[in-house]
């Protein structure tokens, strides 16, 4: 069994959205052994679906400028459940979901990640303000990256 780049890509994504926590592939030469870590942050990444940049704007937007928060609180980040492409917005001709700045709720869509042509909406743990974001609109990103940050209420 030969696989491509791919055929390992998707595989490792559809691995990362299953409840199967090691997989073992051996086939001819090819050896795989896939194994999830435990997640060590207890907050969850919540996805949610990008907009695309919009064909009338020449130049890109400012990148928010984070806040730093009080030196005796804690942030909590917001990671990448999975690998794929991280949007702030529901569609590119529609608001980002979070603004720095925001207070959120827990539950609540702060984003896109589209994996293997799926929109999945990543939620807010944590009640708080978001005081960073860290990606991009439409920017590549890895599983377990940070994505925002929240300062709990």
């Amino acid at each position: 069994m030969e696989l491509d780049l791919n055929q390992v890509r998707e595989l490792l994504l559809m691995f990362d959205q299953t409840s199967v926590t090691e997989l073992n592939l051996k086939s001819g030469e090819l050896e795989l052994q896939l194994r999830k870590r435990e997640q060590i942050s207890s907050n969850p990444a919540v996805v949610v679906a990008p907009a695309p940049p919009s064909a009338t704007t020449s130049t890109p937007a400012p990148a928010p400028e984070p806040t730093p928060p009080p030196a005796n609180r804690k942030t909590v980040d917001i990671v990448a459940p999975m690998v794929g492409t991280f949007y702030r917005a529901p569609a590119p001709d529609e608001p980002p979901f979070v603004e720095v700045g925001d207070t959120v709720k827990k539950g609540q869509v702060v984003c896109i990640i589209e994996a293997m042509k799926l929109m999945n909406e990543i939620e807010a743990e944590v009640n708080g303000q978001v005081v960073e974001i860290l990606v991009q609109n439409a920017e590549p990103i890895e599983y377990g990256q940070p994505l925002m940050r929240i300062l709990p209420n």
